[in-house]
């Protein structure tokens, strides 16, 4: 009798490309802020390195911390989409803040309410795509949205360079335009999402009962751990930013490194997320962590600003290799009913790490200059890179894609 051929996968479903340019719009929103606000800090505002390092430390820890709490209400809830809105509203809130900021206290309070949007935000939107899409095809949605959100994040600075260079280095002048993307993606996520029925699993009632907690095994809890290992290898990009800046690059043609390396990321995230539904999950991560080294000796040994934006890029081939597998791994090791609360507790560890990484590493540059805080970045990885194949037999599971 003749094999049958193949059943064909899935079509990734509208609502993942509907978030996927939700995602897009806020890119371009926050990243014509965040391409500039480095430098905004240092130059206009004279905050140190160390400064920087704390602020964005902090900013990212917090977004990262209030995903727990926005993925444990979701999961209790039983609805998502809600609480998605409201985080995208608070980060289109925050950027008239930037604007009218005229010193560092409005620009901590402007970056943490942004940030505390995107907390609010990612967990729930994380989960929705995993509740709405096949587990075939799950590292290919969430590698879209990936790509989706870091076409956003290029065109945010091809823009910030553009009305900088049209408006003679005018900071405040290109936040106010960041405001009506930010808006934009508030309207389509209304407009263009719609929350899907509970699964059969229904709600968990309180998902911090520990009966719930149980439920997240020790496979997860290894995923957990990969996560922090991997932001603590890797810390706060707005010190890309400044080693462009240092290398000689004009202020106002500083973004286009970051342009660099969302261009790169944007185009290697799908096709990443595509094989980690194919290819072993650890050892798509061990390859990521080894390419996080050639950009870490990159940008420690540069002495040109082409070596500069190759290290950029390269760093953006990592972020392609590893960010939607990571989602895809809490997503393929939790409980349906818990993913809002598995993507919480994974981004709490994930933030404490991310805090630790950018004040370690903005003190390294304040005591012996970038090639410091890059060189520490690279041991780091070499070390996580040796220490994986421990950590993937000792992962009871699946560490692969799913069938």
């Amino acid at each position: 009798m003749a094999a049958r051929p193949p059943r064909p996968l899935p079509r990734i479903p509208a609502m993942v490309w509907a978030l996927g340019l939700v995602s897009l719009l806020t890119d371009i929103s926050s990243e014509m802020i965040h391409s500039l606000l480095p430098m905004f800090m240092v130059g206009t505002l004279g905050l140190t390195a160390l400064a920087v390092g704390l602020i964005e430390g902090l900013a990212e820890a917090t977004a990262l911390i209030v995903k727990v709490f926005s993925g444990m209400l979701s999961d209790w809830l039983g609805r998502r989409k809600g609480l998605a809105l409201l985080g995208y509203a608070l980060g289109a809130f925050s950027k008239p803040l930037f604007a009218l900021a005229p010193g560092a206290g409005l620009i901590v309070a402007a970056r943490l309410t942004d940030r505390v949007g995107k907390g609010i935000r990612g967990a729930p939107r994380d989960a929705l795509i995993a509740d709405i899409t096949p587990a075939a095809i799950r590292g290919a949605a969430f590698g879209l949205r990936q790509s989706l959100d870091t076409v956003g994040a290029f065109v945010g600075p091809l823009l910030a360079v553009a009305l900088m260079l049209a408006w003679a280095n005018d900071f405040r002048a290109v936040f106010w335009v960041a405001v009506i993307p930010g808006v934009l993606a508030v309207v389509v996520l209304l407009l263009g999402v719609r929350e899907p029925a509970p699964g059969k699993a229904g709600r968990p009632g309180n998902p911090i009962r520990r009966d719930n907690l149980r439920r997240l095994d020790r496979t997860y809890w290894w995923v957990v751990a990969l996560g922090a290992v991997f932001t603590l290898a890797r810390f706060s990009e707005a010190f890309l930013v400044l080693r462009a800046q240092q290398a000689g690059i004009a202020v106002a043609l500083v973004p286009l490194v970051m342009v660099a390396m969302n261009l790169v990321y944007a185009a290697s995230a799908y096709p990443f997320g595509k094989l980690s539904d194919r290819l072993s999950h650890i050892h798509l991560l061990g390859a990521g962590l080894a390419v996080l080294i050639v950009s870490d000796v990159l940008l420690a040994t540069a002495r040109h600003w082409g070596m500069v934006i190759a290290g950029v890029a390269v760093w953006g081939i990592h972020m392609g290799m590893t960010q939607g597998l990571l989602s895809v791994m809490v997503a393929n090791t939790a409980p349906p009913d818990l993913r809002g609360t598995a993507y919480g507790m994974f981004n709490l560890v994930s933030g404490i790490a991310l805090l630790a990484a950018s004040l370690i590493a903005g003190a390294l540059w304040d005591a012996w200059g970038p090639s410091a805080t890059f060189w520490a970045g690279g041991v780091f990885a070499a070390l996580c890179l040796a220490g994986l194949p421990v950590i993937g037999r000792a992962m009871p599971g699946k560490t692969g894609p799913t069938p």
